[in-house]
C-alpha cells in the first residue's frame, strides 16, 4: 500500500497506540479509536481498514450503510444501536464506508426526518463509546458531512491522489514480477498523474493480462502506455 509520508505516519501512530493500548490506558489516557478518512475514490481509504486489521490482528467488520436504512421510523437507529453494542463487546475494526449516506448535513434540502434521526443517534452513540475497538468512517464527499461530526472523531486523515514519485513506486511494486528495469518509470508516472490508486491498479492489471495473452513474461513499454491512455480516456469520458 503506497501512501504519502504524512498519511503513513498517522496510520503508524494509530497502530502503535493500539499495540501498546494497555500501557496507554495505565497512564489514564485513551488511544485513538474513532477515525474519519476523507478523500477521492480509489485513494486507499477502504484498504486502510484491511491493513489495520492485519497489522493489529483484529477482525474487520464492514457496516453496510444501505442495509441499515429502512423506511420504518426508529428501525434504522435500532440497527445502529445493535452495531454499537457489538463495537463495545467485540474488539475489532468497524468500517462505515460511504459514511456520507448517514452523515450528511442536517440542513440539506433533500434531507428526510429518518436520516436526521439516524445522524443524531450516531452522534450520541459515538460520543458515549469507550471501547477498544477502532471505528473507521470513510467518505469521498467530505463537504456533505455535518460539521458536528468532526469533533466526535479522534483523528481525521485526508487521502489524496498520488503524486509522481508515489505513482512510480506503486507501478514498481505492482509490476515486480513482470517489469523490465528499462521501463520509463518517470514518463509513465507523468502520464498517470490524476489517476487514483484504484485506477493505477487497473492499468497494471490490463497491461499484465495483455502480456499473458501474448505469451510474454515482461510487460512492454507500449502495452503499459496503452493501458495508461485507456484509463485516462475512461476517467475523462
Amino acid at each position: 500500500m503506497v501512501l504519502s509520508s504524512s498519511t503513513r505516519k498517522r496510520l503508524n501512530r494509530l497502530i502503535e497506540e493500539h499495540t501498546l493500548i494497555q500501557l496507554i490506558r495505565s497512564h489514564g489516557l485513551n488511544p485513538r479509536t474513532k477515525v474519519l478518512l476523507i478523500g477521492p475514490p480509489g485513494t486507499g481509504k477502504t484498504m486502510t481498514a484491511s491493513v489495520l486489521s492485519g497489522e493489529l490482528g483484529l477482525p474487520l467488520f464492514e457496516v453496510r450503510i444501505d442495509s441499515l436504512m429502512t423506511k420504518f421510523m426508529g428501525e434504522t437507529a435500532a440497527k445502529l444501536r445493535t452495531i454499537f453494542n457489538a463495537i463495545q463487546h467485540t474488539r475489532g475494526i468497524y468500517l462505515f464506508d460511504e459514511f456520507d449516506s448517514i452523515g450528511s448535513q442536517k440542513g440539506l434540502g433533500n434531507d428526510v426526518g429518518e436520516i436526521r434521526r439516524v445522524l443524531n443517534s450516531f452522534l450520541q452513540m459515538i460520543e458515549h463509546d469507550n471501547s477498544d475497538s477502532i471505528l473507521i468512517a470513510a467518505t469521498n464527499f467530505v463537504d456533505l458531512l455535518d460539521r458536528a461530526l468532526f469533533r466526535r472523531f479522534d483523528d481525521v486523515i485526508e487521502y489524496r491522489l498520488p503524486e509522481k514519485e508515489e505513482i512510480a513506486s506503486f507501478y514498481k511494486n505492482r509490476l515486480t514480477r513482470y517489469a523490465s528495469p528499462k521501463l520509463p518509470w518517470t514518463e509513465l508516472a507523468e502520464a498517470s498523474c490524476g489517476l487514483s490508486y484504484g485506477e493505477l491498479a487497473r492499468v497494471c492489471e490490463s497491461a499484465i493480462k495483455c502480456t499473458i495473452i501474448k505469451g510474454k513474461k515482461i510487460v512492454s513499454d507500449d502495452d503499459l502506455k496503452q493501458s495508461v491512455s485507456e484509463q485516462n480516456n475512461i476517467k475523462h469520458s
